[in-house]
């Protein structure tokens, strides 16, 4: 299908995966065992921004290494529970098939975006996978992006980026590139809505008629 993208960079969690109940449970699962309490879901949203290494650094610093063992273990364990969203797969493979570039940019670190991406069974689609493991500055830093579009010698303005938060946004603006803002399962939509009026999405085959010109 024809699109007027070269290229596409989507974010993971709340945007191709359903994670944030995992993330959620991993978290709590750790605060309980070595901190002997659990946060609420939006306790767990503030820490949000640095990756999971840093975030345990912090919160277990004196257990550190067990703590993260147990993190990743939990997580890739009880990774069923996080589902792509309807459709997202076969949007992967359509855009793949129609020869334009993909990639991720994550705030995740590299060990859980990479479970999520096998478990999920996309890894293999995408040409560039960068973490919050792989920067010097996360989002609302471009810098992902823009190591995506010099990776591959890209214009900006024929790349897509996709996203479900305020920083997502604020990354493509900074980069230049065109910005789609899922609200499927955005915990900020208030926020996306007023820094990106124009291209919000409520479902795949809304992001999928976009991206294709449809």
């Amino acid at each position: 299908m024809d699109s007027r993208f070269k290229g596409i960079v989507f974010d993971i969690d709340g945007t191709l995966t359903y994670t944030n109940q995992l993330i959620f449970d991993s978290f709590n699962h750790i605060t309980k065992k070595y901190l002997g309490k659990t946060y609420s879901d939006e306790e767990i949203i503030a820490l949000f921004g640095p990756t999971e290494d840093v975030i345990l650094k912090q919160i277990c610093p004196n257990e550190y290494e067990a703590a993260r063992k147990d993190y990743y273990t939990y997580y890739k364990d009880n990774h069923s529970i996080a589902q792509l969203y309807d459709g997202i797969k076969s949007l992967i493979i359509e855009i793949k098939s129609s020869n334009i570039l993909l990639s991720i940019f994550t705030g995740k670190g590299r060990t859980s975006a990479l479970i999520t991406l096998d478990e999920s069974g996309l890894t293999k689609y995408f040409d560039l996978i960068v973490s919050g493991d792989d920067v010097e500055n996360h989002k609302p830093s471009p810098e992902g992006i823009n190591n995506f579009l010099e990776m591959f010698n890209l214009n900006p303005k024929d790349v897509l980026m996709i996203g479900d938060a305020p920083s997502d946004i604020l990354a493509a603006n900074r980069a230049g590139v065109e910005i789609a803002s899922v609200v499927w399962d955005s915990y900020s939509e208030n926020e996306v809505r007023k820094l990106n009026s124009k291209n919000i999405f409520h479902s795949v085959d809304e992001l999928r008629n976009f991206i294709f010109n449809k």
